[in-house]
């Protein structure tokens, strides 16, 4: 039997809070498909919302919250979340975070687009990374959590993985490629959390890290959970352009902080700012807005990019504010505190994911999630600027505290089959699975991107099930590789985000298409069950 108790797939901010929560009673094993710090978290530039400013309410959060989403979120998941707020950011302090303080000692607010007041706390413009730097630290001081990187997840194992297959449902850990050995092990567990993240690498520009390839998605939706409102992936609207740098994110707060957003040299009207002519809050509307108006000036006038200008600010504000992107663009060529920023949109959170309740709980006994892997009812139809980082710790936290609560009807894991390498061998063809995932970056990014019509919806699903075909005769006759792995989830994701953007007629949120541009009368959630 295993020397753990509790499996964690996924080394960032929902998976750390899960595990250093869970440690206090329990023997924890976290799984990392790379470096420990690969994940989205240590790419998070803006901050934390949470309701910290006097004047500042819930309930201000919570109609911010629910408008960025179109009315689509689950308002019991909303209140649970900001309500929590407060709380988690005080853990993190606790946890040695250094966020920004004022001179008299309170945190530094800052604002973004959505938000009606300064409810961002933040640690520079490298908040993710500090999170995670304090949270891995905790964590390695452990001695109740073990953590281990470069352990490439494959599938979940169920009731059918038993040395005595049955017929249920019940989650027992999984198994994982190890890249150092080459080979598959098994990982049992009376309980498992995923905190995998979310599907950003379906897409050709993307904001996520190159492991971001929705593996949690597809692992729980092969083992039998419902998936919801996969149609919702946020485009955030100003990632760097450049030919050489394909995916540095400029953060939100750049325009929370009076950044423009105007035409480039070359268009009709160089220096116009257009904002203002899309909506009321112009570069403070929320990303699907302001992704969609700078898409339509990409279109309208052929441009390869917008300008994103605060070099009206003093240089000392913006170098002070911006330090990490103002080293980064400076080494580009670039000085932000004299000249515009060139800027396109990109993918940047995937919305939908594992159906889960306010403890984190999925449809499968046994199996939890939390963070960007999941779908909690909080972000709705377009996620709110800083919530996800939020999402993460009191979902880590509700679904560690559930899974502790409720051990005793958690059993123990029964006796698990060893993964069956004999009846495949190694592939010459590994360009094959590189023109693969090329594909459908490529595709969805063509025809499954910020604006969206059903045929351009038809074309993707028609490659998705020719992909499908192709990819599943690869994996059932050749050793897997974590390209492999990664491709096989990348089908299975693309297909379940067409799927569900065919089922919407109707536009809301980040899911927009011309055939059916108004939005229903009545907010409802796609579900896909397996």
């Amino acid at each position: 039997m295993s020397d753990h108790d509790i499996l964690i797939i996924g080394s960032g901010a929902a998976g750390l809070t899960a595990a250093i929560t869970l440690a206090e009673k329990f023997k924890v094993l976290v799984l990392a498909k790379g470096e420990l710090s690969g994940g989205s978290t240590a790419w998070a530039q803006g901050g934390i919302a949470a309701v910290l400013e006097p004047g500042d309410t819930f309930e201000s959060h919570i109609a911010d919250t629910m408008d960025a989403g179109a009315g689509l979120n689950r308002r019991e998941t909303v209140e649970f979340v900001v309500e929590n707020a407060p709380r988690a950011i005080q853990r993190l302090v606790d946890f040695g975070v250094p966020f920004n303080v004022e001179d008299d000692g309170d945190l530094h607010l800052t604002r973004e687009g959505g938000h009606s007041h300064r409810r961002i706390v933040h640690v520079d413009d490298a908040t993710g990374w500090a999170v995670q730097e304090a949270l891995e630290k905790a964590a390695e001081t452990n001695p109740n959590i073990t953590m281990l990187p470069h352990m490439v997840a494959i599938d979940l194992i169920t009731d059918r993985h038993r040395e005595e297959p049955q017929g249920g449902s019940h989650v027992w850990g999984a198994y994982a490629f190890n890249k150092a050995s080459g080979h598959v092990e098994v990982f049992p567990a009376r309980a498992t959390i995923l905190a995998t993240g979310g599907a950003g690498r379906t897409y050709l520009f993307s904001t996520a890290p190159r492991g971001a390839t929705g593996d949690g998605i597809a692992m729980a939706w092969r083992a039998g959970c419902r998936i919801s409102n996969m149609e919702f992936m946020q485009f955030h609207p100003t990632c760097l352009y450049n030919l050489e740098v394909k995916n540095f994110l400029i953060t939100e707060a750049v325009r929370g902080e009076g950044g423009h957003l105007k035409l480039p040299q070359g268009a009709p009207d160089p220096g116009y700012r257009f904002m203002p002519g899309f909506d009321r809050r112009a570069e403070l509307a929320p990303r699907d807005i302001v992704a969609r108006a700078i898409d339509h000036e990409i279109k309208r006038l052929g441009l390869d990019y917008v300008h994103l200008d605060i070099s009206h600010r003093e240089p000392e504000f913006v170098r002070e504010h911006f330090p990490t992107i103002y080293e980064k663009l400076l080494g580009l060529g670039i000085d932000m505190t004299t000249e515009p920023i060139p800027v396109v949109p990109a993918q940047h959170y995937t919305c939908g994911g594992v159906l889960i309740d306010l403890n984190g709980k999925t449809d499968l006994p046994g199996l939890y999630a939390a963070g960007e892997v999941s779908e909690s009812g909080l972000h709705g139809a377009n996620r709110l600027a800083s919530n996800s980082l939020l999402e993460c710790f009191v979902f880590g936290e509700a679904a560690a505290n559930h899974i502790s609560a409720h051990w005793d009807g958690l059993p123990e894991p029964p006796d698990i089959r060893a993964w069956d390498e004999s009846r495949v061998t190694d592939s010459d063809e590994e360009v094959v699975v590189h023109h693969n995932w090329r594909e459908i970056r490529r595709f969805m990014w063509d025809y499954v991107g910020i604006v969206r019509t059903t045929k351009r919806l038809e074309r993707a699903q028609h490659r998705v099930e020719l992909l499908r075909r192709e990819v599943d005769d690869y994996y059932g006759n050749f050793r897997v590789t974590p390209d492999l792995i990664e491709l096989r989830n990348l089908i299975e994701v693309a297909a379940l985000i067409v799927r569900s953007a065919l089922s919407r007629q109707e536009s809301r949120g980040l899911h927009y298409t011309t055939d059916y541009p108004e939005r229903a009368d009545e907010a409802v959630d796609t579900v896909l069950q397996p």
